[in-house]
């Protein structure tokens, strides 16, 4: 399958400015860019007229599919209380991608999402990233799993401390993901040894992230709790490290600086409905992104919606951060937190075809969507 996009304004992450271009798509990927590009007989092609165009956006932390709207409790898929600690739980078990928030996304040019389990428990599960069109998930998968989720602050303890379960305290859920670590460690010596009998589904999910092939991702918004994150994970040898959430972590820029963490900041439109968001910001991310921290903006939908990406970028440039970075925190950015920046995050040969196509300059908030394109076909087109 073909396509050629005439007549485009093309945003390479490597440059601030957009520069006139067409793009020749070949069996889903980016084959050609070049300032003219003579289409071959029978190819279709679109002439976007100058339209501006990016690379298809990303949010690298959501609940989409598996917090669906307009469903009810019965949509709801995030949170496995019967048990705080649930490594083996696996986002691609419960993510519909009938969910109708998935328009949303395409409408608004959103062409990967990462979607896992909730914030309850200590330890959650395993995320993973996916396109956003699709009827079968198993086919959408970019990248399985793209980490493992734990919880420090809140919302573990009221979870189960009102009910004086372990955790009660920040320090239980820390001991509680020590422990778990400890017996993989454990795990992993006696399976060297072929010693293991019966395989442990919990085990056998956090050995990815002992052995540094996938990230630990910690949901944290207090300062405290970013740095027991970092030290959990530094005892342990554990090699990647995302914060998400972060709402304190401007606050230590440079400690994670240090320590080489990424952030996967947001939701920046949450109204302050908990302790732990009393220091939220709009200017954190100018904050971030100029202490030299791998920085993308994340809507957490749905708790902020998946078509405020782009405006939650927007806000970040009205408080002093580059239209360049603003645009590399929804691309480049989280294509490198997920580990899938061989793929996406980049208009350049060899990648995904996913792309977005504004009328305006897309950190215009009067821009809108004209064309959504995800693997090398069309999903979205403004006038059909």
């Amino acid at each position: 399958m073909s396509l050629l996009i005439k007549n485009g304004l093309v945003w390479l992450h490597e440059q601030e400015d957009f520069i006139k271009a067409d793009i020749f798509i070949e069996n889903n990927k980016i084959k050609e860019i070049g300032q003219v590009i003579e289409g071959e007989k029978g190819v279709p092609f679109i002439d976007v007229q100058e339209g501006y165009i990016l690379p298809g956006l990303i949010d690298c932390h959501t609940h989409l599919g598996i917090i669906e709207e307009a469903t009810g409790k019965i949509g709801v898929d995030n949170n496995e209380i019967s048990d705080p600690i649930t490594p083996n739980l696996r986002a691609i078990d419960a993510v519909n991608p009938m969910d109708i928030a998935f328009k949303d996304a395409v409408r608004n040019g959103i062409t990967t999402v990462m979607s896992g389990p909730g914030s309850d428990n200590p330890v959650g599960g395993l995320s993973m990233a996916f396109k956003t069109s699709g009827r079968i998930i198993d086919h959408m998968v970019i990248k399985n799993p793209v980490g493992l989720k734990v919880a420090l602050g809140e919302n573990p303890l009221t979870t189960y401390g009102q009910d004086k379960k372990s955790p009660v305290t920040r320090m239980g859920t820390a001991s509680l993901i020590r422990e778990l670590f400890m017996r993989t460690q454990d795990y992993m010596i006696l399976k060297k040894a072929n010693k293991v009998n019966q395989r442990d589904v919990k085990l056998e999910a956090v050995i990815p992230v002992l052995m540094g092939e996938i990230p630990l991702r910690a949901h944290a918004h207090r300062a405290d709790d970013i740095i027991t994150a970092v030290r959990i994970a530094e005892e342990f040898n554990i090699e990647k490290l995302v914060i998400e959430h972060g709402t304190e972590a401007d606050l230590i820029a440079d400690y994670l600086f240090e320590k080489k963490v990424a952030v996967a900041f947001g939701p920046m439109l949450t109204p302050r409905i908990k302790m732990e968001l009393r220091n939220r910001n709009y200017a954190s991310a100018l904050k971030l992104v100029g202490s030299g921290l791998k920085v993308a903006l994340i809507t957490d939908h749905p708790y902020n919606s998946i078509d405020q990406l782009r405006t939650i970028a927007i806000l970040a440039v009205t408080e002093g951060l580059s239209p360049k970075d603003a645009l590399k925190c929804l691309t480049v950015s989280p294509a490198e937190i997920l580990g899938c920046d061989d793929r996406i995050g980049r208009i350049s040969k060899g990648y995904d075809a996913d792309l977005v196509v504004y009328d305006q300059e897309p950190l215009n908030i009067n821009a809108k969507v004209q064309q959504t394109i995800i693997n090398g076909k069309i999903v979205y087109s403004k006038n059909k």
